[in-house]
């Protein structure tokens, strides 16, 4: 028997249901709001963006705040731990002045 997904596709090969546990919207404006609020409390890494935030691709949001709302955003490089406790090169985000929006 095939096990199909909601789209009547083939699930995958050793996955489970989809489960909805998301509670908040995941929308690129919402990512940003998410982001500026953190960042104006302290500097964010890419990986706390990522695992406190839900924000999978923070330095796309972090380009759009720089670029669309003018914010001064500075990146700061550093290697930090993942939760597997791997060294990654990461880039860590300092607000320094909030642009005029």
């Amino acid at each position: 028997m095939t096990v199909r997904n909601e789209k009547s596709r083939p699930a995958a090969t050793g996955t489970t249901p989809k489960q909805n546990t998301q509670t908040h919207d995941n929308s690129a404006s919402a990512q940003r709001n998410r982001l500026m609020e953190a960042l104006s409390r302290r500097p964010i890494s890419t990986i706390e963006a990522r695992r406190d935030l839900d924000i999978l691709h923070p330095a796309g949001r972090v380009k759009e705040l720089r670029h669309n709302e003018g914010h001064q955003i500075l990146t700061a490089w550093s290697y930090e731990p993942t939760d597997c406790g791997k060294l990654h090169r990461v880039a860590r985000y300092v607000l320094v002045k909030r642009g005029a929006a």
